[in-house]
């Protein structure tokens, strides 16, 4: 498929998911909103992509929110009670699309990574970062409260004292900062190294069985908020599922072999 906003690049057991509005240093508007859930659903469907990168094409990850593509949502009078609800619930769905993928999402982030941009990498599993960007939860600034996903999803990343500070006062942090918090795993030199090395962990992540690797998702998944007790007894309901399979087959064969396993996610 092709889409207005978004630019799929596969190579071997990988996909790099580019936003690709650079003159509009990649603005959400209603594109990115109404093609997010059909590409990760098109990404999802692909068994020959076994992680995902996001990144942003031209200068920013992202600026966040297009305030004048949106501005009908914001302004005008929703038509019906429940009608600014529905949308708004259409727009989380839209972010949420990227947390419910099966397979690792890695964010590679330079730029700038301003309010949606913050809903979008919090739905991510990993997220590095270049040392020029700058990241804010900038919907205070503009008299908003956040509500696609940053104020759910980034607490159990940072902490909930860093969310307040934020998203309270709207201000900007660098990626030193963001790093210090662990709102980033890495900081690079700048945005081609950045998505370089994101690649190149999406790569070393394929290499891995797909059932083990979308396995282990799933149960960290479940085991956020629960006892361990409760995760214990998940893990051990997935394996007697999927324990045995040929990539467990393959993997001892070629330790045995010394070779590198060939997976092939069955």
């Amino acid at each position: 498929m092709s889409y207005e906003f978004f630019e799929i690049e596969k190579q071997d057991h990988t996909a790099t998911l580019w936003m690709n509005r650079p003159e509009k240093r990649n603005a959400m508007g209603p594109a990115f909103w109404n093609e997010l859930p059909a590409v990760m659903a098109e990404l999802e469907a692909d068994a020959a992509v076994r992680a995902v990168v996001i990144a942003g094409r031209g200068p920013a990850f992202t600026v966040g929110l297009d305030l004048k593509a949106m501005s009908g949502m914001l302004f005008e009078e929703p038509k019906g009670r429940f009608a600014l609800l529905d949308e708004i619930a259409r727009l989380q769905r839209s972010v949420s699309s990227v947390a419910a993928c099966t397979k690792p999402v890695i964010a590679a982030i330079h730029g700038y990574c301003l309010g949606g941009g913050i809903d979008l990498i919090t739905a991510c599993d990993i997220r590095y970062a270049a040392r020029d960007t700058i990241f804010s939860i900038r919907e205070t600034k503009i008299a908003i409260v956040a509500d696609v996903g940053t104020l759910q999803r980034l607490p159990s990343i940072i902490g909930k004292g860093h969310v307040a500070e934020l998203a309270y006062t709207g201000e900007d942090i660098d990626a030193e900062r963001a790093a210090a918090i662990h709102l980033v795993n890495r900081v690079y030199a700048d945005g081609d190294t950045t998505i370089a090395a994101a690649r190149d962990l999406a790569e070393r992540i394929a290499a891995n069985s797909p059932l083990a690797v979308q396995g282990t998702k799933r149960v960290l998944e479940y085991c956020e908020g629960k006892s361990v007790e409760d995760g214990l007894r998940y893990v051990a309901t997935w394996n007697a599922a999927f324990l045995n399979s040929e990539d467990l087959r393959e993997a001892m064969a070629a330790f045995l072999e010394k070779r590198k396993p060939n997976y092939t996610g069955r």
